[in-house]
């Protein structure tokens, strides 16, 4: 039998009309056709009297087309189109612009139903621009009148396909579609729910007669999507679970590295390593998030799960198989070389003599990178530590067992599945790291398609951090005393950072998350103290949409009287390797008083003398990326300080994101912040936040407990039935919303 949902397009609603809508929603079949849900719903005023018209009535008429006529614009291109109307007692304008055939389809003598906002012009009042619908004889004409207090659907649309045109389709469809469809939800589910059935909601959602109509319709239909979606990821988690992988278990190496830790680990360090054990010594592998706070030592929990990988493996008496290799992947050359330099300082001479722990990347010389590929696919170096360089086809390893990605979100899912396929026949265990989950971490688990740890405890030592905004819109005076305090820091023997969006003025940080600003106003230069108003923040004439740079900052420095004598330097991701890397040897060395960076810096630097930060047009970073640059101080035992100076607006989201950082250290509070500002990304596909969400009805960030309910019901009808056989109409809606592309994306996120 044919899935009337899969049929085409193009033979329900004619060619011209699915080729529109493929072209703007890439919608080929009836099925995704009805899932473009409304986005909301409005209602027509009431029959209005035309004689009782008052600007900003919403209203509906039935009139007749008294004149129209074209005339050119004075101020503009263009045309512009009035029609007069009239319902026998009064008179209204319509106006159009640049559409000349609605005066030839707005013949006089048309009649129809008319609806919109009424608005003054020049003493008068009009529509501009409202909706309408003819009338093609009596009988449409009673029909239209009768509906009149339907909720009316607006679908999200494009300039080129508006949403009276998308309901227009959807009605044709509709009105083919057979009046039973079998459900994907089973039918004790739905009755347990008491959720209508899905033809019904279909017709609800698209041709509601009361609001009720479609609230239950939408109802009825998150679940569907929530079931669908928790029933393909229950069975492809399974399917992952059923890979063949290598047991590790930990033993000699492990106990060393322990003995010699000058400290304790937390207790949350200590479960974590202990989940993280069991894991590695399963057959199934590892697919492990583990989101601790900045500083919180998830590093150590990885390093130690490295060991436990390259410890030989017992095969029988007397017999042993050299241990395995893992792997750190690092968003960053920057943080790939300090993850190097901590791991080799973590594990003593003895150990890293052993491990020859090598680090891989894009911009190394040719014979260090020569030495580094034979290094790993020899498996004389058990820990390699690399960028994007790692995916290169010439990378290869002799046993690779473990998988490890720091800070996720800055890697695609392809990317890191490509890393994880080096393992050859057998699937590397997998462990992600982040400080901040993101909005698209936080759905996948709120989806429970990852096994979570978290370490919410921090080492001793961890001092707090005090944050500030710094409202440049309401204090632009303010400015001057940012430069006085981090000057002080520093004359207090400490060191600090100044963040910024950009290198120069025309050239952006590579990678950055590029968070767009809000419209605000330029930065005021009363009280800030500089002798040259040239720097970011410091000149009221300055393009309030150019990011602050590395260049201007160090440049205003430079200027600055109480930076005088300071040692500044800059670091960002365009510097050639050596440079980078010699700059934070001497920043950490404490040769460098300042240093001007961008997010170069944002993960993984540690240097424990480094007190204060600067971040300058902080509307300009993401939620996560201020949480995590913040972390870059404090990390000492000495009391830690940030200043986020922005010129946002007060009440702007791009103010709220600020604040919110301000407001708390908490990065978990954080992450679900983040996702209410920034939805939950695409979470069947490679889009890791914003608007372009594959959920249709459904939201992680308010839609937890349904997701968890689906869930249930996923595992129980997966357990019972792993294949769907039973479960026809399941199994046919995943095939319509979870393709082969998405499907592979969840497996492998």
């Amino acid at each position: 039998m044919v899935d009337p949902l899969a049929q085409g397009l193009a033979d329900v609603v004619g060619g011209t009309s699915a080729k529109a809508l493929e072209r703007a929603f890439g919608h080929r079949t009836v099925g995704e056709l009805l899932a473009h849900y409304p986005r909301r719903y409005v209602h027509r005023g009431e029959l209005t009297d035309l004689s009782a018209l008052r600007e900003g009535d919403e209203v509906t008429v039935v009139a007749t087309v008294r004149s129209s006529s074209t005339r050119p614009m004075r101020a503009r291109k263009g045309s512009l189109e009035e029609v007069v109307i009239t319902d026998g007692r009064g008179l209204l304008t319509l106006t159009f612009f640049n559409s000349r055939w609605r005066a030839d389809q707005l013949s006089p003598g048309k009649r129809g139903l008319f609806a919109g906002r009424i608005g003054a012009y020049r003493g008068g009042l009009q529509l501009a621009h409202p909706e309408y619908q003819l009338f093609d004889d009596e009988t449409a004409e009673m029909n239209a009148v009768e509906r009149v207090d339907w909720p009316i659907p607006v679908y999200p649309a494009t300039g080129s396909l508006q949403s009276w045109k998308i309901a227009g389709a959807i009605r044709v469809v509709l009105d083919v579609l057979p009046a039973e469809l079998d459900d994907p939800v089973p039918m004790e589910m739905a009755a347990t729910r008491g959720l209508m059935a899905f033809r019904d909601a279909l017709e609800g959602v698209h041709r509601p007669h009361e609001d009720g109509d479609w609230r239950a319709a939408r109802e009825a239909l998150r679940y569907q999507e929530a079931l669908v979606l928790q029933t393909a990821l229950v069975r492809r988690r399974d399917q992952l679970r059923a890979a063949a992988a290598v047991p590790r278990r930990a033993g000699a190496l492990l106990s060393e590295f322990d003995g010699a830790l000058a400290f304790s680990l937390t207790g949350d360090q200590v479960a974590a390593g202990e989940t993280i054990a069991a894991d590695l010594a399963a057959t199934r592998p590892m697919n492990r998030l583990i989101q601790g706070e900045v500083g919180s030592g998830k590093t150590l929990v990885a390093l130690r799960a490295m060991l436990a990988v390259a410890e030989p493996i017992a095969l029988g008496p007397g017999g042993t198989r050299a241990g395995g290799q893992s792997v750190l992947l690092a968003p960053t050359e920057v943080l790939a070389q300090q993850h190097l330099r901590s791991i080799v300082a973590a594990l003593g001479p003895d150990l890293a003599a052993r491990l020859r722990p090598t680090l891989l990347t894009g911009k190394m010389p040719a014979a260090d990178r020569k030495r580094a590929l034979l290094a790993a696919a020899s498996g004389q170096s058990r820990i390699v530590v690399g960028t994007h360089a790692l995916f290169g086809e010439q990378v290869s390893f002799a046993d690779l067992g473990l998988v490890v990605v720091d800070e996720q979100h800055r890697f695609g899912v392809e990317q890191r599945d490509a890393l994880r396929a080096k393992g050859g026949e057998t699937v590397p265990h997998l462990l992600v790291l982040t400080a901040t989950p993101i909005p698209r971490t936080v759905a996948m688990t709120v989806f429970g398609d990852l096994d979570v740890t978290t370490i919410a405890e921090l080492p001793a030592g961890r001092a707090p951090i005090e944050s500030h905004v710094v409202p440049l819109a309401e204090r632009p005076g303010w400015l001057g005393r940012v430069w006085d305090r981090l000057a002080e820091e520093v004359a207090a023997g400490r060191q600090g950072f100044v963040v910024v969006p950009a290198i120069a003025d025309s050239l952006a940080e590579e990678g950055a998350e590029a968070v767009p600003p809000e419209t605000s106003p330029a930065r005021g230069s009363s009280g800030d103290g500089l002798a040259q108003p040239r720097g970011p923040g410091s000149d009221a004439d300055r393009d309030p949409a150019r990011a602050s740079s590395v260049e201007s900052t160090l440049a205003l420095l430079a200027e600055h009287p109480a930076f005088s004598a300071l040692v500044v330097r800059p670091l960002h991701g365009r510097m050639p390797p050596e440079e980078k890397d010699r700059t934070m040897r001497e920043f950490a060395a404490g040769e460098i008083d300042v240093l001007v960076a961008t997010t170069v810096i944002e993960v993984g630097v540690d240097v424990p003398n480094a007190s204060a930060m600067v971040v300058l047009d902080a509307e300009r970073f993401g939620v996560s990326q201020l949480h995590q640059l913040r972390g870059r101080v404090g990390r000492g035992g000495l009391p830690g300080l940030a200043l986020f100076v922005t010129a946002a607006e007060g009440g702007t989201l791009a103010r709220e994101r600020v604040e919110a950082v301000a407001a708390t250290l908490d990065g978990f509070a954080l992450a679900e912040r983040d996702l209410a500002l920034r939805h939950e990304g695409d979470v069947l596909g490679a889009v890791q936040s914003g608007r372009r969400s594959a959920l249709r009805l459904l939201s992680a960030a308010t839609d937890g407990e349904l997701i968890a309910q689906a869930r249930d019901d996923a595992i129980a009808i997966v357990a019972g039935d792993p294949e769907l056989v039973d479960h026809p109409a399941l199994a046919g809606a995943i095939a319509r919303r979870v393709d082969d592309e998405a499907a592979e994306f969840i497996t492998r996120a």
